[in-house]
């Protein structure tokens, strides 16, 4: 059984690690706050250029272009070679199976594939933990950018979309996927998988709520071989401040159970060494009394 100097000391140590959790999980909550705010106004513009793109691609039926295919049953057998992936993941640890999650599926994507040799697979790590994760796995990394998690910016998403585009277009690879966490609400973030290259294009289902000609300037082909790449871009960048507001959904979580953990454990450990203590000094005044009887 532990001394009661021992468990004053553990009581002292979970204090500790309370006061730390309550900290982080109240400068998570804030990040939080301006993460979220910044997907939510974000992703509307990204999902309306998107539409935008899509029934324009729609309309103009005639256009061709290496970065996107129109999914049919033949495009389904062409054979894959060649890969790229690019994980979003957090630079720090501490929020619960964020990082797990997200490199599970990065697994399970790999292994989706296992006909492709291991070189043939480049992997394009945005966060720490999940380039330790491939350097330590042998993987074909192409870069590091972990400092694109620490301050998420449209401008080094723009670089790795574009390296990405200039990649595909010469061909070093046939597909390229984005896995990251997105970012539901604050209890709850989901792994995703979307197919980065070449972009999917499947007709819409209610044709006729599609405009069914556009006028446009200078020409069609012009304004598509810009639109695509920059919807490219704003996906990226999509991704990533998709993946920083549910890392830090995930860490809220997370420090709030340590915290309430914390005082479950400091509960038990406080109704113990009062036990004890009660104990220690029942047995002093037997030792007392006992004396006392004893020299009567």
């Amino acid at each position: 059984m532990a001394s009661l100097k021992e468990i004053k000391g553990r009581i002292n140590s979970v204090k500790s690690t309370r006061k730390i959790t309550s900290a982080m999980k109240m400068v998570s909550s804030v990040k939080l706050r301006t993460a979220q705010n910044r997907i939510e106004n974000f992703l509307p513009y990204q999902q309306h250029l998107t539409s935008i793109m899509n029934n324009f691609l729609y309309s103009v039926t005639d256009y061709t272009s290496p970065l996107f295919e129109k999914q049919s049953a033949e495009t389904e057998k062409q054979p894959v070679k060649k890969i790229a992936i690019v994980v979003i993941s957090s630079n720090s640890g501490l929020c619960g199976a964020y990082n797990s999650s997200i490199i599970k599926l990065l697994n399970q994507t790999i292994r989706d594939y296992p006909h492709i040799p291991r070189e043939n697979i480049y992997i394009y790590p945005i966060g720490k933990k999940v380039e330790d994760a491939v350097v330590k796995d042998g993987r074909n990394v192409m870069g590091s950018f972990v400092k694109l998690m620490d301050k998420p910016n449209f401008e080094g998403a723009k670089n790795i979309a574009d390296s990405l585009i200039a990649d595909f277009r010469a061909k070093k690879f046939d597909k390229a996927f984005l896995l990251y966490n997105h970012f539901r609400n604050t209890g709850f973030q989901s792994s995703t998988k979307e197919q980065f290259l070449p972009i999917q294009f499947t007709p819409p289902q209610d044709a006729k709520a599609i405009p069914a000609d556009y006028i446009v300037e200078p020409d069609e082909r012009t304004i598509l071989d810009t639109l695509i790449p920059k919807s490219l871009r704003i996906k990226l960048y999509a991704g990533v401040l998709d993946s920083a507001a549910a890392e830090q959904a995930a860490r809220t979580a997370a420090m709030q159970t340590a915290t309430e953990n914390a005082n479950e454990i400091l509960s038990d450990l406080t109704v113990q060494y009062n036990k004890q203590r009660q104990q220690a000094i029942t047995n002093e005044l037997l030792d007392i009394i006992g004396g006392s009887e004893a020299q009567k």
